[in-house]
């Protein structure tokens, strides 16, 4: 697999998004008077090191900080190159995340997928975020600050998201996806995904401009309507266990918003985190 270099986009003032073939993942810069802060670091050192070359050609000064907003290899693996070409600037990210990156990196898969290199996801260090938060954290920019928020589980344990109020943007990681379904994984919470979603519609305007972690950015009304998909997911689940339904038979019974192909994590998770009180003895 070849890839070019990426072009990034100013979505807002002094706000730029590159948008990556590799993964289709998106890599946020956000500059202000004390310079730039990189938003997610791709899925390789090889990748970090085209970060840092967009950083450098953007000519709005040094990176002094890393947001990550999650813990998936996509998002974080460029992060150790960014140390290299700037230092041991601070990264930034949920305490949860910071727990699931360790976790991963204690007993990291090999990576089976394509790749431009041999090995060059497996090679690349992974860097723990160093600045964790709880709730809430602010970056100051000098003339601006970014807000680091929690909104609730949803796609990992760890999301977070980030309100640039000046530029009316919010990143939203992968709690928002453009260019595929969502990404119920192993590690998602489906039945407080909504609730995240809830949260991030609270920081939105009807202008506001919402990058997800993949694909296009997007508005407003794509989050809710992507809220909508996600919450009768949801409602689904607590039904059909509420009914007795067995996990297995499921996604077969249910009358689903997405395709059932993208929903088997989903249906899992949801009746593992339902309490029981909400769950009937299934059906014989």
């Amino acid at each position: 697999m070849s890839l070019s270099p990426t072009v990034p986009t100013e979505v807002a003032d002094r706000v730029w998004v590159a948008r990556h073939a590799w993964f289709d993942v998106n890599v946020t810069y956000v500059a202000g008077e004390r310079g730039l802060v990189v938003v997610d670091t791709h899925a390789s050192t090889r990748m970090g090191r085209e970060v840092v070359e967009t950083a450098r050609s953007l000519g709005a000064g040094a990176v002094v900080g890393v947001v990550t907003t999650h813990a998936h290899h996509d998002h974080v693996l460029g992060t150790a190159a960014v140390r290299d070409a700037y230092g041991e600037v601070p990264v930034h990210a949920h305490e949860a995340c910071v727990e699931e990156l360790e976790a991963w990196a204690a007993d990291r898969p090999a990576y089976a997928g394509e790749e431009a290199e041999p090995g060059e996801v497996d090679a690349s260090p992974v860097v723990l975020p160093d600045h964790p938060f709880s709730s809430a954290a602010v970056l100051d920019l000098g003339d601006r600050v970014l807000e680091l928020v929690h909104p609730g589980r949803g796609h990992t344990s760890g999301d977070l998201v980030v309100r640039i109020a000046d530029a009316d943007v919010l990143l939203a990681g992968d709690l928002v996806e453009e260019s595929a379904p969502p990404a119920y994984g192993p590690d998602s919470f489906p039945m407080e995904w909504p609730l995240a979603l809830d949260v991030c519609l609270q920081l939105c305007t009807d202008r506001t401009v919402v990058v997800p972690g993949h694909g296009a950015p997007v508005d407003r009304a794509f989050v809710r309507d992507q809220r909508a998909d996600i919450g009768v997911v949801a409602e689904t689940i607590r039904d059909l266990a509420g009914r007795g339904i067995r996990v297995e038979q499921a996604l077969e019974v249910g009358e689903w918003p997405l395709d059932r192909s993208v929903l088997g994590h989903a249906v899992t998770r949801g009746y593992q985190h339902l309490p029981a009180s909400q769950k009937r003895l299934p059906l014989l």
